[in-house]
């Protein structure tokens, strides 16, 4: 592999906190993007926003628009994007933020060819702002991200170790998969990514490994294949099981 993006979900950046961050969980994580890097890897980043605010909850319990909520939910995402650049600049990476709207003060405008250019000199570019649009999520974003880089993984850090055939926190018998092709994804309506994100991926062969980020040194395991649940193509699911 040469290029990886890693999806954040603002949930983990806030640790054991109800809200915000939580500052060990914030230097932990740019570390570990950082030692990633360090191993030759050229590595972008996609940030939630959750410990901040979630757009679609922050509609239903306020009564804001659906649209103008999901705008708040990007901005969240824009202050995440900030925060972790500047931690992984303070420990001694190169790092640029990238938004999907105009934020010029703090940010540069996204375009894929400026990432491209960022990645290659070595840079780790954190995107903030989602897609730039309302009714797509986070990780819908990373997806599109990973394809307009041309990323050959996916990594989304999550709670949980993988992907399970039903929630683990509530089912002490859920069972947990190794690797699963887009295709029993989406027929299983997995909770893990939405399935506008899912289908993206399956169009543009974008593979995914879902691993729990919580554990210390588990996206080194993610990358090298120990850990976490594989999402591909079936062509690539049955070459990893003849091996």
């Amino acid at each position: 592999m040469k290029r990886v993006l890693l999806k954040i979900s603002g949930d983990a950046l806030k640790g054991s906190k109800d809200y915000g961050y939580s500052k060990d969980m914030l230097l932990q994580t740019a570390k570990d993007i950082y030692k990633l890097q360090q191993t030759g890897l050229e590595v972008a980043v996609v940030v939630g926003g959750g410990n901040i605010f979630r757009g679609v909850s922050g509609s239903k319990e306020t009564g804001i628009k659906r649209v103008n909520s999901d705008y708040m939910g990007m901005l969240a995402t824009m202050m995440n994007a900030i925060a972790l650049s500047d931690v992984l600049e303070f420990i001694g990476a190169k790092s640029r933020v990238l938004s999907s709207f105009q934020l010029t003060p703090v940010a540069e405008q996204y375009s894929f060819k400026r990432a491209n250019h960022l990645l290659s000199k070595g840079s780790i570019v954190v995107f903030g702002g989602g897609t730039g649009n309302p009714f797509f999520t986070t990780d819908t974003a990373s997806v599109l991200r990973a394809s307009e880089i041309g990323a050959d993984l996916l990594l989304k850090g999550t709670k949980v170790d993988g992907i399970y055939d039903k929630d683990p926190m509530k089912f002490d018998d859920a069972v947990m998969y190794d690797k699963i092709t887009y295709d029993e994804a989406l027929a299983k309506e997995l909770k893990v990514m939405d399935l506008t994100a899912f289908a993206l991926a399956s169009n543009n062969n974008i593979k995914i490994k879902v691993y729990n980020m919580l554990i210390e040194g588990a996206l080194f395991d993610a990358v090298a294949g120990k850990i976490g649940t594989l999402v591909c193509e079936e062509i690539w699911f049955m070459m990893s099981l003849e091996k």
